[in-house]
């Protein structure tokens, strides 16, 4: 009987989405220093509410804080900045797609990064394709 192959655990997405992180050019990495990262299987639902989302598989990755860009002080009692990535529609991207999780993982990461520096899904999409354009 051939071995049973597990789909990749929370800790396994945890593990590339750090890895990810780290390898951040920079100055990146000044500007995530205190970013926190967590992994869940689905948005809860208070989310999908607040964004008018029926699908829990439409959403890979979340922001939640003040973008760097909206900082001017230290404000006290602020809850910090959290990126959240999505396991189970991540891996259910990855196995439509056959991209390599690794690069998922990164991109959907980078992508909610995006928005910690202020940028709109627009302006993330309009850099995406000018790289692609590039290349």
């Amino acid at each position: 009987m051939p071995a049973l192959i597990l789909p990749p655990t929370l800790e396994d997405i945890d593990t590339l989405a750090r890895a990810a992180l780290d390898s951040l050019p920079q100055p990146f990495p000044q500007f995530t220093e205190g970013l926190v990262l967590q992994i869940a299987e689905f948005p809860d639902d208070d989310v999908l509410q607040e964004m008018d989302i029926e699908d829990p598989f439409e959403i890979m990755g979340l922001y939640q804080g003040i973008g760097i860009d909206k900082k001017f002080e230290a404000q006290s009692g602020a809850l910090p900045d959290i990126v959240f990535l999505y396991r189970r529609p991540i891996l259910d991207y990855w196995c439509e797609t056959g991209e390599d999780l690794r690069h998922v993982v990164r991109h959907v990461l980078i992508h909610e990064i995006g928005h910690h520096f202020g940028l709109s899904d627009e302006d993330m999409d309009a850099i995406e394709a000018e790289a692609e354009a590039d290349d």
